[in-house]
């Protein structure tokens, strides 16, 4: 064989291989995923062992742990993505940074701030006498960790992001419907958890577009964009600063010190007015040399925007991870002192378990969700974004003042469906003054409907997830807690 001959048979073999490297890494790359989730799961559950020593209770605290952790890993795939999505979509963030960021500020946010006591009823919607039963009390919040953690697991695998807090909630009511009937439903309360499923996307996406249309007006469509920018843009990191601080101070430093709404809107107010003048000279420098048009404005908002999401993740970590891991911290105070608490103290190990659960969940299957939030429901830019992660922090400061049940899922979510649904409308009623203007015929059906900026399958299959999540974690947490019971009688 002649040698050039010789050495292309070569490449096209070593081609072929390459080739095949290739195809077998793309197809084996979900399952390393899997493979570390799994890794994390055992790990729990020897951790619990670890703790808990051997005998017939610890096993069921091994089990629990089990699905806690399992609970966590859907938590970081799904709630987490929210704070992160807009950050990416609008091109703050690489998705590398937007994963560290979460997961670093979602730990500390759990650890440093998440509350010492959890209510194991999940805010009073089932009476704790119809389950004072300890080993029915067991196999109730076991039923409603396995289904809300299920019920996640297909939200997410079908890309709708939902809240956690809501299907711990169906949980906990299909079990205690299961366990004692519909009379243990305290449905006033349920009744307001449902109120919620329109309030917190209503009112965080009217905050959000608010804010929008004011940047809008305010600095884009001025004549001299950085003029009204040097202006307008410390204004704004000022509202964001003490937005966050009256957040944090009212929802994140329970377990430091508990602050009323008051104290908390001063703090707010303070901080606010401090990073708003601080803020004018950073600005004025930042903006200088800087064009007169709308790409430069970007430049103001990047950072911001990136700190924002941080806090927001804090801000969740310290919130929510505890009504998370609340079920897990229940079956393990039941199961070590005998009697079925309407609100126990959360061991360091289940919260660590949460924490580190909801890093893994997020690393290992949150970038699904995070480009669906930030890019494929409507085009996000800093602007928008920013717009987004103010409206979360707000809207939850003005929800509690009222005393309305809200999800900060729902409120981002609800947020980007704001600004997209005001870049709707902003668009056409240019497009009829124009028309007017011009004396020119208005859009047709057809071409309104081309330029529609809100993806309406995407819009539909939220809202349709956001409406069934407590009634089906329900269904699935009473078949789960009926299969217990007989297995176990």
């Amino acid at each position: 064989m002649p040698k050039t001959t010789q050495w292309k048979q070569l490449d096209r073999d070593l081609n072929r291989l390459s080739y095949l490297e290739e195809a077998t890494t793309f197809v084996s790359r979900p399952y390393v995923g899997l493979g570390v989730a799994l890794i994390f799961i055992v790990v729990a559950g020897l951790l619990a062992a670890l703790v808990f020593g051997g005998g017939t209770s610890s096993m069921i605290v091994i089990a629990a742990a089990v699905f806690g952790a399992y609970m966590a890993l859907n938590i970081g795939a799904n709630d987490v993505a929210n704070n992160m999505g807009p950050a990416v979509g609008a091109n703050a963030l690489t998705m590398g940074g937007a994963l560290l960021i979460a997961a670093v500020f979602e730990s500390l946010g759990a650890l440093l701030a998440g509350g010492d006591v959890v209510s194991t009823i999940s805010k009073g919607i089932i009476d704790p006498a119809t389950v004072a039963d300890s080993r029915i009390f067991i196999w109730a919040m076991m039923a409603a960790l396995v289904s809300s953690a299920l019920w996640v697991n297909l939200a997410t695998f079908v890309g709708a992001p939902v809240s956690t807090t809501h299907s711990v909630v169906g949980g906990v009511m299909g079990a205690g419907i299961a366990a004692a009937g519909f009379a243990a439903v305290n449905w006033p309360t349920m009744g307001t958890i449902a109120a919620s499923w329109v309030i917190s996307p209503v009112l965080g996406g009217v905050i959000a577009a608010a804010f929008l249309a004011f940047i809008k007006y305010r600095i884009i469509y001025q004549d001299d964009k950085i003029a009204a920018a040097r202006k307008w843009v410390p204004v704004l990191i000022g509202i964001m600063a003490g937005a966050f601080a009256a957040y944090l101070a009212l929802k994140g430093l329970k377990k430091i010190i508990d602050i009323g709404m008051g104290t908390s809107l001063l703090i707010g107010l303070g901080l606010g007015i401090a990073t708003w003048l601080a803020c004018i000279p950073l600005i004025r420098r930042q903006s200088e040399g800087l064009e007169n048009r709308n790409r430069s404005l970007k430049v103001l908002f990047g950072l911001p925007l990136i700190i924002s999401a941080a806090l927001l993740s804090f801000a969740h970590g310290a919130n929510d991870v505890a009504n998370a891991v609340g079920p897990l911290a229940a079956i393990v105070h039941t199961t070590e002192f005998g009697d079925a608490a309407a609100k126990v103290a959360i061991p360091t190990w289940v919260m660590v378990i949460g924490a580190v659960g909801i890093s893994f969940g997020l690393f290992l299957f949150g970038p699904k969700l995070i480009r669906m939030v930030g890019d494929q429901i409507t085009k996000l830019n800093p602007m928008r974004a920013y717009c987004v992660s103010l409206s979360a922090a707000i809207t939850v400061i003005v929800a509690s003042w009222l005393g309305l049940p809200v999800s900060s899922t729902h409120i981002a979510v609800g947020g980007v469906f704001g600004v997209g649904f005001f870049r709707e409308w902003e668009a056409e009623r240019r497009a009829r003054e124009t028309a007017l203007r011009r004396s020119i015929p208005p859009l047709g059906p057809e071409e309104r409907r081309r330029r529609k900026l809100v993806r309406r399958s995407h819009f539909m299959t939220i809202v349709a997830a956001w409406v069934i999540t407590v009634p089906a974690a329900a269904l699935l947490s009473g078949v789960i807690f009926l299969v217990l019971t007989a297995v176990t009688a």
